[in-house]
Parts: C-alpha cells; sequence; structure tokens
C-alpha cells in the first residue's frame, strides 16, 4: 500500500464517528436525534414528534406511517459534520415491534447511545437491545432524558444501571434539581455548571450559560437547597463511583452516564461534544481471513440493510452498506462474495433520512447507498482484492404468524414483487406451507405493528389490498440439519412444519409448553431460535 493511501484512510478513520440510538418506545429517540442534527448544522430547525400540528415533521422519520403515528418504525442513516468529526447516525426504529431491524443496525454500529427517560428507568426494551450491544462488546454512552419533568433520583438511576445491566457507571455530569425545579448540570471534567434556560420545544440550539463550581454568583443563580444537595450528593459520588476508565468504556463494560433534557435542547451538545472524544472511531471487523483493520488498503463492506421506495416517484431499492476497509469510489468494480459476480457500483449515495445526494468517496466508518436491483441480500459481503466475507446477520425467532392473502388474482404481478421486495429487506419474514397447493405466504413478525406496515405498503407502494388469516402459533424454531435430521425424527405432534425463504425447516409451535414437550419425546433434535445464516444466502423466488 502507498504511504500516500495509508495516511489518508489513517486520517480518514480518526474523525470518523458511527453510533445508534436504542431506547424503549416514548424515551425520546427521535426528539435526542433531531436535536444532534441540529448542532451539526444539518438541519436549522428540529420538529418534535407530538407537537404542535403546524410544526415541521421530524427529518429522521420518512415514512409516511411513522409521520401519522410519531414513531420510527424504520431504521434511516444520517450523516453529519461536527467540530470536525464526520458523524454516522444510524437511526434505528423506537417501536418494540421493529427489534429485528434494530439489531441488524447494530451489526453496522461502532458505538451505542442508550436513551433512558428519568422518571421511568430502564425499560423492557432497552433491556432487549443492551443484550444485542453486549453481545457484540459494543461501547455504551447512556443519556438520561427528560430532566425538565418529574423523575427518579439521579443516584437511584445509576445504581439501577449497575444492578440490572451489571455494566458499571460514570456519571459525566450531573443534574441540579429536576421537573419544575430543574437548574441545569455540574460537568465533572471541567467542574463547571451549565445553568438550564427555558425555552419553548427547543426548537433552536440552546443558549449555555457556564458557571465554575465556587463562584459567589451561584448561591444567588440556584435554589440554596438544590445547590447543597449538589454538594452533597457530588461527595456521595466520588467515595463510590467507579474512577473513569476509557478501556472499560470501549470493551462495553463502563458506561458514561450524561443527563439532559433532548425537548429543550439542554445537555445535547455537552453530550455529544463529550460522546466525539471518547467514542470508538471504526475498528477491525471479523472475516473469514481474520480481524481486518479499517487501514487494510482494498475496498470491503457489507450489506446490512436493504429498502425499497425510499422515493416512491422512483419506486427504487437501496441497499444500505457499511464501509469496512479502504477507500471507496463512485464506479468502482467489486465482487460479490454470495455469488462470485463482479458488480459495478454506480449512483452510490450519501444517505440523509429520505434525501440523498451523489457521493463520490467513502471511507471505514461511513454508510453509502447503493442502487439494489436484486442484486444483494441482508448479511452480503463485497470487497475488492483477496477474497473475504464477514460474519452474516442472523434472523431472530418471531412470535406472531398470519397468511397474507391476495383477494384480486388481477394484482398477482404487483402482490409478488411487492412481497419480494419487502421480504428481501427484512421488513417481515416470510414463510411458505409445505403443502404446495398453499401458495400464500405466511408473515413472521414480532409484533402486530409489522403486520400492519406491510399492509399499508402494500397497498401505498405496489397498489394491493391484502387480508390477514392469523395462525394460532407463537413459537417459531429452525431445525438444525435441514430436511434430512426433521425426516430421522418421524411425526411430530402439536406443531406444524414451514419452510422459510431459504426452504430451511421452521417448526411452529402453539406455545412455549408444545415446544418443550416435543423436545422431551425426541431428545435427538436439536432446534434453534436463531436462524442459521452464515453470511448472505440468496432466497427462494416466492
Amino acid at each position: 500500500m502507498s504511504t500516500e493511501l495509508l495516511t489518508e484512510l489513517e486520517q480518514a478513520v480518526n474523525i470518523r464517528r458511527n453510533f445508534a440510538i436504542i431506547s424503549h418506545p416514548d424515551a425520546g429517540k427521535t426528539t435526542l436525534t433531531e436535536k444532534l442534527l441540529l448542532y451539526g448544522g444539518a438541519i436549522h430547525e428540529a420538529g418534535a414528534v407530538k407537537s404542535r400540528r403546524d410544526q415541521r415533521k421530524v427529518t429522521s422519520d420518512w415514512m409516511a406511517m411513522e409521520q401519522q403515528r410519531g414513531i420510527s418504525i424504520t431504521s434511516t442513516v444520517l450523516q453529519f459534520e461536527y467540530d470536525g468529526y464526520q458523524i454516522n447516525l444510524l437511526d434505528t426504529p423506537g417501536h418494540q415491534d421493529f427489534s429485528e431491524d434494530t439489531y441488524r443496525t447494530l451489526a453496522a454500529a461502532d458505538n451505542a447511545v442508550m436513551l433512558i427517560d428519568a422518571a421511568k428507568g430502564l425499560e423492557p426494551q432497552t433491556r432487549k437491545l443492551f443484550e444485542v450491544c453486549k453481545m457484540r462488546s459494543l461501547p455504551i454512552f447512556t443519556f438520561i432524558n427528560k430532566l425538565d419533568r418529574p423523575g427518579r433520583e439521579p443516584l437511584e438511576l445509576l445504581d439501577e444501571i449497575e444492578q440490572e445491566l451489571g455494566l458499571k457507571t460514570y456519571a459525566m455530569n450531573y443534574p441540579i434539581g429536576m421537573g419544575d425545579r430543574f437548574q441545569g448540570v455540574y460537568d465533572r471534567a471541567t467542574q463547571s455548571i451549565h445553568l438550564f434556560e427555558r425555552r419553548s420545544h427547543g426548537s433552536k440550539a440552546a443558549l449555555d450559560t457556564t458557571i465554575k463550581l465556587g463562584d459567589p454568583r451561584l448561591e444567588d443563580l440556584l435554589d440554596q437547597d438544590l445547590y447543597y444537595q449538589l454538594k452533597e450528593e457530588l461527595e456521595i459520588l466520588d467515595e463510590i463511583a467507579h474512577d473513569f476508565d476509557l478501556a472499560q468504556v470501549h470493551a462495553g463494560k463502563m458506561t458514561p452516564i450524561y443527563f439532559g433534557s433532548a425537548m429543550t435542547n439542554f445537555g445535547v451538545e455537552l453530550f455529544l461534544q463529550s460522546f466525539l472524544q471518547h467514542a470508538l472511531k471504526p475498528e477491525s471487523r471479523h472475516s473469514s481471513l481474520g480481524d481486518i483493520p479499517p487501514t487494510y488498503p482494498d475496498f470491503t463492506g457489507f450489506v446490512f440493510k436493504l429498502q425499497a421506495n425510499m422515493d416512491p416517484k422512483h419506486r427504487d431499492r437501496v441497499a444500505f452498506v457499511r464501509v469496512c476497509t479502504g477507500k471507496f469510489e463512485k464506479d468502482m468494480t467489486v465482487s460479490h462474495a454470495r455469488t462470485g459476480k463482479n458488480v459495478r457500483l454506480s449512483r452510490p449515495q450519501k444517505l440523509f433520512a429520505q434525501g440523498r445526494e451523489s457521493l463520490e468517496e467513502a471511507y471505514p466508518g461511513d454508510v453509502i447507498g447503493l442502487n439494489n436491483p436484486g442484486v444483494f441480500a441482508i448479511g452480503d459481503t463485497i470487497y475488492n482484492g483477496k477474497a473475504l466475507e464477514y460474519e452474516g446477520i442472523p434472523c431472530f425467532s418471531p412470535e406472531m404468524f398470519a397468511y397474507l392473502k391476495n383477494p384480486n388474482p388481477s394484482k398477482f404481478k404487483q402482490f409478488h414483487k411487492g412481497i419480494t421486495q419487502l421480504r428481501e429487506e427484512g421488513a417481515v419474514q416470510i414463510m411458505y406451507s409445505t403443502d404446495d397447493f398453499r401458495r400464500d405466504p405466511i408473515l413472521a413478525a414480532v409484533g402486530q405493528l409489522q403486520f400492519e406496515v406491510v399492509q399499508f405498503r402494500m397497498l401505498n407502494e405496489y397498489g394491493v389490498e391484502t387480508h390477514l388469516e392469523p395462525l394460532s402459533y407463537n413459537v417459531a424454531r429452525w431445525v438444525e440439519g435441514g430436511w434430512e435430521a426433521l425426516d430421522k425424527v418421524g411425526r411430530l405432534f402439536n406443531t406444524i412444519t414451514v419452510k422459510d425463504s431459504w426452504n430451511r425447516p421452521v417448526l411452529l409451535f402453539r406455545n412455549e409448553w408444545n415446544l418443550h414437550q416435543v423436545l422431551a419425546d425426541h431428545p435427538k433434535l436439536i432446534l434453534n431460535s436463531i436462524a442459521p445464516v452464515g453470511s448472505g444466502l440468496q432466497p427462494l423466488d416466492g
């Protein structure tokens, strides 16, 4: 590799930060995303999700259904610059029914920001997503939100994170009061207090008044009881808290904690500055050739998401590719690991929610959008130089199943196209009956909202009205060893066998009790709750 290219790659990697936000619905994820973009200069006014009817639609939610309901149900990518850094924010679905889309996005992230509601503390969805971060040893930065509303005691929240998630905590800043009496935060690194000033909806960047601890003016600016309470709690914190250890943060064993209010915009810039300083830059990734550093000279990347019809006018399909190594250049030709074919990457795009612009080059940590004429599947590796493949992205066990029926035979082509594209992008898992006479696809999802989104998109994007016929099963397991292993077992009771999009046998059970009963009767049968995906696999065509 030339010295010039190595220097270029090192410089590009050093200024890149890539992260995803994980949270429970309603913790304020979309609002925090908007405010980060506001500071990055990517937008000039932030629109809160549940605000007045005449306020702007939020930038990060692009699907009509998301804007109607005020929730995020797809992953988008938001790229912006701040203070010399290139930031890739992988916006994840905020709704629990779309956790699998979040799992896929976390496969492309280098860091996670865990957003917690100060009144509610840790919630079920946050715990679930934390487990995925833990599997990948992702560094986790915690933002405790909604300090301008009544909430739980800060020390209690820190203790809950330590006890329930097994993470060491380090409070980077500490709140002064809460709810109506919220007056600001104390920054432990600079020993200064950032005073909170209430502003409507925080649609503009917040003014930040900073005063050093010990400044005599603080006696007048802060309520006396809150000032003394702050001093007392800081003493407790200094006695019981762990020392800040960046190596432990990067290993996913310690989480820096920030307090603030995304809605009023307070503490967001303070968090962003500290996060950029401490977050992990793009690192080596595991492949069939071992761990590959980002400064490896040849371009490599993997597909972690597919999305159809981001631009309804053009009926496009976009593959989201995480650049892992080397330098990406427009119009380059790469090898496609799964098929062995060469693919020319024309019309690459820089993504910003629904808006996109042409892209000339990209570096490790960046996410690029590629036109996908049915070439890519989730988990695919593309590369130049020596053949390699990155680890695949698994499918998780769905809990709801329903036949999707097309009542209008004249719309067969549109129905088939819609199902194929929605399956490709992983909006829902698709399975089929083993009865050849039953051709209706079976939708397999984590929650009801996924079914609603499929029907909504089939109607709005493909012009096909559909009906659902629910199946009374809620547990799915993949058979290790495939059809051959299943044939050896013989007849099974209290279960039905279906096939997934890759023609692998999946057993559906009515409940966990039925599953345990079958396993007790057939001890040699090995069942998995995660589909056996080694790397990108080409699904069957219906």
